[in-house]
């Protein structure tokens, strides 16, 4: 009887009925994550299938035994904790030893995202909180991207210490970094079939791209070159963050404006990052940060009440 209640109580008209289910859309993300998946196991070895397993299993794991011992409803059915998993595992290097990847799953759902109320409640992207959490305790094993006979620095390294690299490689895959940003054709493959559902839109990874490559231009040193803009875009996971990471539905502002604001933000960031700080990268930090200031945006950029009126001079608001 009581769960009958709890099912008719419902807030005041109108409603809008949707279809999609967070299940649904968390599906849907990882779908669109495979073509990167598949391609950096592909490019990195058999290795990266374990550190994907291990991450998301964990993730699932973590999220099921902290609801079973608090006695909350368990979620694990709406596949946003193995989403999270996927995630962070796309941003390891391709050999980090496994036992990090399970702190790492323990970081995104145990403190950023259950200890805040779960889904819909954390503040920041958990996957990249994991990562950033990561790059500061472990930053030997976060910043090692050998594998095989491939070793040295990152292609993004590499453009910040004013050698020359393979723009068509870096857009391809062939060159080093994360499992899941090295290839930025995989990427948006992914990010397209998001787009053409409906899932996400062109406002904040457009905004993010476009603020970041005039930032680059006049900050940069190096003016309108081609060049290095391909590389600036296609190093770092930057297209992997704009499309996947920055447009998380709860970390991210709700509104048009606020969205455009939120983008502006980040390509700001992300061009302090890459072109004043010692490290080459910087899209994780940026992505963090910006979603600290999503409360703050929200209040510059509120929604609009549904049947407000603009009153008339000396009457009442209805």
């Amino acid at each position: 009887m009581n769960e009958e209640m709890n099912l008719m109580s419902v807030t005041s008209n109108p409603h809008i009925r949707d279809n999609w289910t967070t299940q649904k859309i968390m599906m849907h993300v990882i779908i669109a994550l495979m073509p990167a998946t598949l391609f950096g196991v592909w490019h990195f070895g058999a290795y990266t299938i374990a550190v994907i397993l291990v991450t998301v299993i964990s993730a699932i794991f973590f999220e099921f035994m902290y609801e079973k011992l608090l006695k909350l409803p368990i979620t694990i059915g709406d596949c946003s904790a193995a989403l999270t998993g996927l995630l962070l595992a796309l941003n390891m290097p391709p050999r980090i030893p496994l036992w990090i990847c399970v702190i790492g799953a323990f970081v995104a759902i145990v403190l950023v995202k259950q200890l805040f109320g779960g889904l819909g409640q954390n503040f920041m992207n958990p996957a990249l909180g994991a990562r950033c959490f990561l790059v500061i305790s472990f930053a030997s094993y976060m910043t090692n991207f050998a594998y095989d006979t491939y070793s040295g620095a990152t292609p993004l390294a590499q453009l910040k210490a004013g050698e020359l690299v393979n723009t068509f490689h870096m857009v391809v895959g062939n060159e080093m970094g994360t499992i899941g940003e090295v290839s930025v054709l995989a990427i948006v493959i992914g990010a397209c079939y998001l787009i053409l559902l409906g899932i996400i839109d062109l406002t904040i990874p457009g905004t993010y791209i476009v603020t970041f490559v005039i930032f680059w231009c006049i900050f940069g040193g190096k003016g309108i070159d081609p060049y290095y803009i391909t590389g600036q875009l296609a190093g770092g996971g930057l297209m992997l963050g704009a499309f996947f990471m920055a447009t998380d539905y709860v970390s991210s502002p709700i509104t048009f404006k606020g969205r455009v604001i939120f983008g502006i933000l980040l390509g700001i960031l992300t061009g302090v990052f890459r072109v004043f700080a010692s490290g080459a990268e910087g899209v994780s930090y940026a992505i963090i940060i910006s979603n600290l200031f999503v409360p703050l945006i929200e209040r510059w950029a509120p929604l609009k009440c549904f049947g407000y009126v603009k009153p008339e001079k000396g009457g009442d608001k209805k």
